[in-house]
C-alpha cells in the first residue's frame, strides 16, 4: 500500500516538475500573455470623441493604469492652452465609435430570423503640431445572433454579451496598435 502511494506521488512530482519547467521557458521563447504590460511611446494623451462609449471608458481605465495622463477634450486646445495648462504628447481623435443592429433574415411571414450585430470604431493620433503617428484607421467587430420572439429576454441577454464580447475586442485592438504607435517627437 505504501509502496502504490510512493509511486503515485513521485509521478505528481514529476508532472509538476516538468509543468513548472514548461512554464519558466515560455517568457524566453518570446510568449506574453495578451496585454501583459503594454508600453506607450507618449506619457500624455488628449481625448477628443464626439461622445463618451463603454469602449472610451475602457480605453481610459486601460491608458490610467498603464501610467498614462488622459486629458479631456473639453479643456483647451493644445494651440491655445495656456502655458499652465498641461501638453499633450499626442492627440487621440475618436471618429466614429457606433453600433449597429441589423437584420439579415427573416421568415416567410416576415419576422425577424437572424440580425447582425456590429460595433465600429474609427479614430486617428497624431501630435499637437498635426504630424501624424496612426492615420485614420476602422476597427471593426461583427457577431450573429439567431432571434426568436419566443424567448426575446434571453435574446436580449445574449445581445448583450455579444456587444460585450466585441467591445472588450476592440479594445483591446486598440490598445494594441497605440502601444505600437511610434514616439512622438518633442520640438
Amino acid at each position: 500500500m505504501k509502496h502504490t502511494s510512493v509511486a503515485t506521488r513521485r509521478t505528481w512530482l514529476r508532472g509538476l516538475l516538468v509543468g513548472g519547467l514548461a512554464a519558466a521557458a515560455l517568457p524566453g521563447c518570446g510568449f506574453r500573455l495578451r496585454g501583459a504590460d503594454l508600453r506607450f511611446a507618449f506619457a500624455t494623451l488628449r481625448l477628443q470623441a464626439p461622445a463618451d462609449s463603454d469602449v472610451l471608458q475602457g480605453l481610459r481605465a486601460q491608458l490610467r493604469a498603464a501610467g498614462v495622463t488622459v486629458l479631456e477634450a473639453g479643456g483647451p486646445p493644445p494651440a491655445a492652452a495656456p502655458s499652465s495648462a498641461p501638453a499633450a504628447d499626442v492627440i487621440l481623435q475618436v471618429l466614429q465609435d457606433q453600433r449597429e443592429r441589423v437584420v439579415v433574415g427573416t421568415t416567410a411571414a416576415g419576422q425577424v430570423r437572424e440580425l447582425a450585430l456590429r460595433r465600429r470604431l474609427r479614430f486617428a493620433l497624431r501630435t499637437p503640431s498635426g504630424r501624424e503617428l496612426i492615420p485614420a484607421t476602422e476597427l471593426f467587430q461583427e457577431r450573429e445572433l439567431s432571434f426568436s420572439e419566443t424567448v426575446v429576454l434571453g435574446k436580449e441577454a445574449e445581445e448583450a454579451l455579444l456587444f460585450d464580447d466585441m467591445r472588450a475586442a476592440l479594445l483591446r485592438q486598440w490598445l494594441m496598435l497605440l502601444s505600437r504607435a511610434p514616439a512622438p517627437q518633442k520640438p
